[in-house]
């Protein structure tokens, strides 16, 4: 593969070069301060799934259709070395007005970032749109290029025969490559494809379409997706996402007008890893959710009516809370909360809200 190739794939996606950098909004600017942090977090945790309005209420799985709705704006990349590495291609220095430095990444992005599987598109247009999972050898990322999308997942390696043989209900297999690594590929229509990676690395990959596709440009997308290392693979996501040293500051403006339950810790936050703004709205108002609810329950059954009234109180107050509506035109998550909160203040609390709201 060539430089001018491996240098189109970051480049189409918003370029790390001083005249964008210096126009930089707040949002962005915070980010490219925290690239150059390093946190003390050693560990991530994977968020719950996006709920999407095609799908109410439903958590997304490896055989839903298409990529999350919302589009966040803005990419920071760097240009790529054409050296092969173990890990993938190498991240250069980026070069700024001042000269040649080097960006940094924390210890624990970094450790996420070489769990997964690291794959880029090699093609003009393509553009990172949105990321959540994150976390050891389950994730999510998506592109989009016009009205084309595509979806890549990741899951542990042992769950690969449970979804192999449902993919086998779907149509006979289709032997494909990525970037050297065998799979199978799966029509669900006649402009629905789905591409499955064999196991490598304690993971597997799908690869699912999103929009109109024809198999010829399915096929030429696959040949131009390639692993990279972790420095140029997180320079490709979003601009606008939650991560680590940004947690703390954006949890206090997600709470802002939102009462805590009883031992609710914004601390343990910390551990909700790397998300855009939408995902990191559902990780934190689910565990308020639950802890209400937890709470709802306890005083229940120890007949505390002032506490049920206090929890039941809190519950409903969510159809105020400004995060809720903010995240409302990109997703059924809200409506999905707000249905499950006003079940259990009306002293119904329905069996699966855990499932609904993501609950340990």
């Amino acid at each position: 593969m060539t430089d001018e190739h491996l240098d189109r794939v970051v480049r189409d996606a918003d370029p790390y070069r001083p005249d964008v950098i210096r126009h930089l909004d707040g949002a962005a600017q915070n980010l490219l301060e925290e690239i150059m942090s390093v946190p003390t977090l050693d560990r991530v945790a994977e968020p719950p799934e996006r709920r999407r309005r095609a799908r109410r209420g439903v958590v997304r799985s490896l055989a839903g259709p298409g990529v999350a709705a919302a589009v966040l704006a803005g990419v920071l990349a760097v240009s790529i070395l054409n050296v092969d590495q173990p890990g993938g291609r190498q991240a250069s220095p980026a070069t700024t007005s001042e000269g040649t430095r080097t960006i940094s990444y924390s210890a624990m992005a970094l450790k996420a970032a070489e769990q997964n599987p690291r794959l880029l598109i090699d093609q003009p247009g393509w553009k990172a749109t949105t990321v959540h999972g994150f976390a050891e050898k389950i994730g999510t990322i998506a592109f989009s290029n016009g009205g084309r999308h595509l979806e890549m997942n990741w899951y542990p390696a042992d769950q690969y025969d449970g979804y192999h043989k449902d993919r086998l209900q779907v149509s006979k297999p289709e032997a494909v490559k990525v970037d050297g690594r065998p799979g199978d590929l799966f029509r669900y229509s006649a402009s629905d494809f789905a591409a499955m990676l064999r196991p490598r690395d304690g993971s597997f990959v799908e690869l699912r379409t999103g929009g109109v596709w024809t198999r010829a440009e399915f096929d030429q997308v696959l040949a131009d997706v390639v692993q990279v290392d972790a420095r140029t693979w997180l320079a490709a996501l979003p601009a606008e996402i939650v991560t680590p040293g940004r947690v703390e500051e954006q949890a206090a403006k997600v709470l802002a007008d939102v009462p805590l339950p009883p031992g609710f810790d914004t601390a343990a936050l910390n551990d909700v890893g790397t998300n855009d703004a939408y995902q990191f709205g559902v990780a934190v108002t689910s565990r308020v959710g639950c802890g209400w609810i937890a709470e709802w329950l306890r005083a229940k059954k120890a007949g505390d009516a002032a506490a049920v009234q206090r929890a039941g109180d809190a519950l409903r107050s969510s159809h105020k809370w400004k995060v809720l509506h903010q995240m409302n035109d990109d997703g059924d998550w809200p409506e999905v909360f707000w249905k499950t909160a006003d079940e259990v203040a009306a002293g119904k609390p329905p069996a699966e809200y855990g499932q609904a709201l993501g609950c340990e």
